[in-house]
C-alpha cells in the first residue's frame, strides 16, 4: 500500500453574508463613541470609510435633515444598514431588474415598498437592490453604518417619474473615495 503525500491545505475565506453585514453593522451602529465621532455638516452628507468584515466596504454616514440619496443600486453587492440616530426611510422596489442593456424600465404598480428605520433598525439586501435612502426630519440629522461586498464595484443612479425608472448614470469608486 502507498500512502500519497498530503496536499497543501488552501485557505479560502468565505464572503460574508447579508446577515453577517447586517450584524456588523448593528454592532457598529451601538458603538456610540464612534458615532459621536462623526463630524455633521448642515448642508451635506458626511461620511467615514470603515474596516468592515471579510473584506466588506463599510461607511459611517451622517444625513442632513432633508437629505437623502436618490433612486440607486449596488450593483453586484450585497448590502446591509442600520440606522444609528435619527430616522431613515428607505424606498425600495421589490422587483428584480434587469442588471444591464436597459435605460428605461416600466415598472408595475405593485413594486413600491416603504420602510421607516428609526434608530437601531436596520435591513440587508441582496444584488440589484434599487432604493432610495431619505432623512425626512426637519431638524434631526441622522447617521447610519452601511456595509457593502464585494466592495463596491459601481452604484448606478436613476431617476424616477411615476412608474417610470431611468438609468441616469453609473458611478464609479473614484467618484465618491
Amino acid at each position: 500500500m502507498s500512502v500519497s503525500p498530503a496536499l497543501p491545505s488552501v485557505s479560502s475565506v468565505a464572503p460574508p453574508t447579508q446577515a453577517e453585514l447586517l450584524d456588523f453593522v448593528r454592532r457598529t451602529a451601538a458603538d456610540t463613541e464612534l458615532i459621536d465621532s462623526l463630524p455633521l455638516d448642515p448642508e451635506g452628507r458626511t461620511w467615514v470609510r470603515l474596516e468592515g468584515p471579510g473584506g466588506s466596504e463599510a461607511w459611517l454616514i451622517g444625513w442632513p435633515p432633508g437629505t437623502g440619496t436618490g433612486w440607486h443600486d449596488h450593483a453586484e453587492s450585497v448590502g446591509a444598514f442600520t440606522t444609528a440616530a435619527g430616522e431613515l426611510k428607505e424606498n425600495c422596489l421589490a422587483a428584480r431588474l434587469p442588471a444591464d442593456g436597459w435605460k428605461t424600465l416600466e415598472l408595475s404598480d405593485d413594486v413600491d415598498r416603504e420602510r421607516r428605520l428609526p434608530a437601531g433598525k436596520g435591513r440587508s439586501f441582496g444584488q440589484h437592490h434599487v432604493h432610495e435612502v431619505l432623512n425626512e426630519s426637519a431638524e434631526v440629522h441622522a447617521i447610519s453604518v452601511h456595509a457593502y461586498y464585494p466592495p463596491l464595484p459601481q452604484i448606478r443612479r436613476y431617476s424616477r417619474t411615476g412608474q417610470v425608472l431611468r438609468l441616469e448614470h453609473v458611478e464609479r469608486p473614484e467618484d465618491w473615495q
